[in-house]
């Protein structure tokens, strides 16, 4: 009796804790966390990326410069002074172990400027370390807003 009843609780708990399962939720997560990033351009609200961007994250911003999480984050802050709006479209995850690569893309609106409206398509390098998910590297490019989705 009591090897049976360790045998269904065994069972029970790896189905309950599967790979797929912690993917899924791990997915929600990231896909979750790429559109509060999103979004932060149009609220200046930093939050979300102080949670998820790793300490040694470095970015390729659309016209190539590099910029690190300190740099990322201050230009956020001011980014609704020139952005109207900025929502997220897509996000395709995949994972590698203890890697994630999201690939997305989001569209804008500026307040003022030319173009007024186009989309960021972007990869994002996420890691889990010390059992947190974080950005460790990112790459955006900047297309018109009538190019065609990933």
């Amino acid at each position: 009796m009591r090897r049976t009843l360790f045998a269904v609780l065994a069972c029970l708990t790896l189905c309950h804790c599967s790979p797929d399962r912690k993917e899924g939720e791990v997915e929600k997560y990231i896909i979750e966390s790429e559109r509060q990033w999103a979004e932060s351009v149009a609220t200046g609200d930093t939050s979300a990326l102080e949670r998820i961007l790793a300490d040694d994250f470095i970015g390729v911003d659309p016209k190539g410069r590099v910029y690190d999480r300190a740099k990322i984050i201050a230009e956020t802050r001011e980014a609704p002074k020139f952005f109207l709006s900025n929502r997220l479209n897509h996000v395709k995850v995949r994972f590698y172990g203890d890697t994630a690569v999201a690939q997305g893309d989001e569209s804008w609106e500026r307040r003022s400027g030319e173009p007024k409206r186009g989309r960021f398509v972007w990869i994002d390098t996420w890691v889990l370390r010390n059992g947190r998910w974080q950005i460790v590297a990112a790459e955006d490019v900047s297309v018109p807003e009538s190019s065609p989705a990933p």
